[in-house]
């Protein structure tokens, strides 16, 4: 999961829920500073929130983007049904189109970090003219890598047969083991970090690891979006393989972005960099030069 290393909302956001077709979602919404170049639409990921992109909301918005970070449904402050159905993939793509709609600002660039940018591709394919372009954001066409993927049907299975709260300190200890004593967290990010995952749902958990052990290789539904495509990741990405999202941005004609010593979640470690890159790349798309593939 993405952790942020403050809570601070940056200037110009507010948190607030969005009304959409398709109920409410819980939001943070950051107005540009100066006119305004376009909107921005950021899916969290797996375990994840909103507060993923809390370092990248201000950067966005002082280069003149209206940058939302949206909880997906039974994701943290978002409400969402107990039942299985309501987590698979066409429901969530759904909440994306109704998302962008509910913005009101036509169509937006749609990012989508991990987990989310599963979601990002599939309400691209359902509705490509809501959105102006896509980036997946440490997030590949197919399954996570076998590390990852054993870690998932772990959680799963846990959640299957113990209590909530005895998973998580089970997963603190774990991510504890061999970390230094002033590496832990502030008690104020480690109190969110715990209420934001029993906020969410069992059920989301457990559709969206579903979704992440996939064997479906979406590579071919990229290549035939007619949309700017972007798959941006950090150097030392961990989740799915960095040679694999090289070869996935060059078969589907992507531009590409690596963030030099960044890991699973530039959002948190590079957001200045990210944000630049991000940036670039839409003021490519909206013009009528070709957005090419570029490390």
């Amino acid at each position: 999961m993405s952790k942020p290393r403050s809570l601070a909302l940056p200037p110009r956001t507010r948190a607030r829920r969005l009304e959409t077709a398709r109920g409410p979602f819980a939001v943070l919404d950051a107005e540009p500073a100066g006119e305004r170049r376009g909107t921005v639409l950021l899916l969290p990921g797996y375990t994840g929130s909103k507060e993923d992109f809390l370092a990248l909301l201000g950067p966005l918005s002082a280069a003149g983007y209206r940058a939302v970070a949206v909880d997906g449904r039974g994701q943290n402050e978002t409400p969402g049904p107990r039942g299985r159905a309501a987590y698979r993939r066409r429901a969530l793509a759904l909440d994306a189109v109704a998302q962008s709609a509910a913005l009101g600002d036509g169509p937006v660039h749609l990012v989508g970090h991990s987990f989310g940018g599963l979601v990002a591709r599939a309400a691209a394919a359902l509705a490509p003219a809501a959105f102006r372009s896509l980036t997946l954001l440490s997030s590949g066409p197919g399954r996570v890598a076998r590390p990852q993927r054993i870690r998932i049907r772990v959680l799963r299975v846990s959640l299957a047969v113990l209590p909530k709260e005895r998973v998580w300190q089970a997963m603190c200890w774990l991510d504890s083991r061999g970390e230094e004593p002033d590496t832990a967290d502030a008690p104020e990010l480690a109190g969110f970090l715990r209420r934001r995952w029993m906020r969410t749902r069992i059920a989301q958990l457990s559709g969206a690891g579903r979704l992440l052990l996939d064997r479906q290789d979406g590579t071919e539904q990229l290549a035939a979006l007619r949309l700017p495509l972007h798959v941006a990741y950090g150097s030392d990405e961990m989740v799915w393989a960095p040679a694999d999202l090289a070869v996935a941005a060059a078969r589907t004609g992507a531009h590409r972005t690596v963030v030099a010593g960044a890991g699973h979640s530039p959002n948190v470690s590079h957001p200045q960099e990210l944000a630049d890159r991000l940036t670039g790349f839409w003021q490519r798309a909206d013009s009528p030069a070709e957005v090419s593939t570029a490390p």
